[in-house]
């Protein structure tokens, strides 16, 4: 694959990736918000603060450094403080998405499963406690991200562009600080996800047929109660959630580890290397999960998307009734 090909993809894929993802989003926020969609005030925070989260994750990762670059170069953007600091809040608000999606999926275990510890755990204020910890958490973690980029280029005495500097590959403590932001995200997240969406569905499973040995079904017989239908409501929304995350994130995590295995570049500029365009595809995809994130926790929810109905409907409801009493007022003066 040469420059040009996948040049050509990025110039189609991020726009509309950011045309998709930033109404859906924003929608979600506002719905949410609202409070209107039947969740509980628990569960509406961790679903706000991760479509918040991916909001920011579209726009410092998609619009500022992947459109301005294709359509908008030399601008201020590219002052090498300035692109740190975008290169840090883009890493620091993926990871915090990554993060209050393991939060989330500890909360709803902790409900399913913990129902002595479900009534202190499960609460908007631990929620809200929870969700700061992680944004704070990660900023601190990442912040070292700032330091490992050096000018291009100095023009008019003002510092240029941003390269990785040639000791973030050699230097003993930024290979271990790559290592250590490789196990904690996407590893771990990997392995909570996983882990605890599949003791979940485990125990809805031995609830199912407990339930349904209780109520004479147990022989062959058929449950249509609405508990056994809700619980495989459950199976499948974890179900794709895990496997979700783990199909956008595999190619962006093995590319972390091929680039320290095998003492290679980060975003090395050579579009025929083998390397640089697995982790193009890894970035394309791990971009994408800030689009469905939000969407496979809340959407599954019938009165939220009534509510993401109601909202879209809005306009040209309030644009209809402005129309009316408009040609009203005009009957009314001839």
């Amino acid at each position: 694959m040469d420059r040009t090909i996948l040049g050509y993809i990025k110039t189609v894929y991020y726009p509309i990736l950011a045309a998709c993802g930033i109404p859906a989003n924003t929608l979600t926020i506002v719905v949410l918000t609202r409070g209107r969609c039947g969740l509980s005030k628990c569960i509406s925070r961790y679903l706000l603060a991760m479509a918040v989260a991916d909001l920011i994750v579209l726009i410092v990762n998609i619009i500022l450094p992947q459109i301005k670059d294709m359509h908008f170069p030399a601008s201020i953007l590219d002052y090498t403080p300035v692109c740190s600091l975008i290169f840090l809040l883009s890493v620091d608000a993926i990871d915090c998405s990554v993060w209050l999606t393991v939060a989330f999926t500890i909360d709803r275990f902790v409900a399913i499963c913990l129902r002595k510890l479900r009534d202190k755990y499960c609460k908007e204020s631990i929620a809200a406690m929870v969700v700061t910890l992680v944004c704070v958490l990660t900023f601190l973690l990442n912040i070292g991200f700032y330091f490992i980029f050096e000018p291009a280029e100095t023009i008019d005495n003002q510092q240029m562009f941003c390269i990785i500097k040639s000791a973030f590959y050699t230097s003993p403590l930024w290979v271990a600080y790559y290592w250590l932001r490789t196990i904690l995200t996407p590893f771990t997240p990997f392995v909570l996800i996983s882990l605890l969406n599949t003791l979940t569905i485990r125990h809805i499973i031995r609830a199912t047929r407990v339930r349904r040995e209780l109520l004479g079904s147990g022989n062959g017989g058929s449950l249509n109660d609405q508990e056994t239908a809700n619980r495989r409501k459950s199976i499948v929304l974890l179900l794709t959630i895990s496997g979700s995350f783990i199909l956008l994130w595999v190619v962006n995590l093995f590319y972390k580890i091929f680039v320290i295995l095998t003492d290679g570049r980060l975003f090395p500029g050579d579009y025929t290397n083998p390397l640089t365009i697995l982790g193009e595809a890894g970035f394309m995809l791990q971009s994408l999960n800030s689009c469905t994130n939000t969407v496979i926790y809340a959407v599954a929810q019938k009165k939220f998307r009534a509510e993401i109905a109601m909202l879209i409907k809005s306009p040209f409801i309030l644009t209809k009734i402005l129309i009316n009493q408009n040609l009203l007022k005009r009957s009314l003066e001839i």
